[in-house]
Formats: C-alpha cells, structure tokens, sequence
C-alpha cells in the first residue's frame, strides 16, 4: 500500500471510532444509586461508629418473634421488622415482608431492624430476637 492510502485509512479508522463511541448514558438524577446516594450517608454517619468486629453504640433489646424467619447460619443479617406493643406488655416483632434491596414499601413501613447474628439459623414464632430500633420510636 502506498504511504498516503495508509495514512488517509488510518485517519479515517481514528475519526470514525472516535465519532461513532457513544458517551456513558447519564443516571437519571431521579434514581437513587449506592454510589452517589447512599453510600456517602453511610460513610458520613455510621463508618465512624460501627466497625467490622466491634459493638455499635446503638442498643439492641429483646421482643418476641410474631411469625418464623427462614436463615441460613453464617453471616449477620439485618431484616426490616415492625415493632409493636404486645399484650403482656411487652413488644412483638414481625418482618415486613420480603427484604429485597428494591422493595421500597418494606423499607417505609419498618420501625426497626431485627438482628440476627451470624451463628443463627431459622428462629420460630415466640423466640426472642434482638431488635435495633430506627430512630424516634420510642
């Protein structure tokens, strides 16, 4: 090939893939994202506090369990729950349901979280659980 046919190719290759790239597609500001939303809030709030091995300053108390939770043994896990008064004066805890990152109604109706440690497996209705309340309830 003659010098200027390769160099008019290689110009038209570089031009070409440089136009036809597109750009990284914005997030929608109205989404929320771990990255941007919440995982500044986490770092600013809790990081200084809860470390990995270490007792949070938030107490935990006792409530009874109103319905079982299914768990494997092997990490901590913090379940979304709905605390109320129960009958003998004391408090009753239930989940709120399904406790996928993307259900957005269980995390508006939970008043607390339900914390079960990492050697726990399934706990039946009428154990006692620790309970980590959200801020305000009582």
């Amino acid at each position: 090939m003659r010098p200027t046919i390769l160099l008019a190719l290689s110009i038209s290759v570089f031009v070409t893939g440089f136009v036809t790239q597109s750009a990284p597609v914005p997030v929608a500001q109205s989404e929320v994202t771990f990255t941007r939303d919440v995982a500044p809030i986490l770092y600013s709030k809790c990081v200084a506090c809860h470390r990995q091995g270490e007792v949070a300053p938030m107490p935990l108390f006792k409530a009874t369990l109103a319905a079982p939770i299914r768990k494997a043994p092997g990490r901590t896990e913090f379940q979304r729950g709905i605390l109320t008064p129960a009958q003998d004066g004391g408090w009753q805890v239930r989940t709120t349901g399904d406790q996928g990152s993307g259900i957005l109604s269980s995390m508006s109706q939970a008043n607390c979280f339900i914390v079960l440690d990492a050697g726990t497996g399934n706990v039946a209705a009428g154990e006692a659980v620790d309970v980590q309340l959200l801020e305000g309830l009582i």
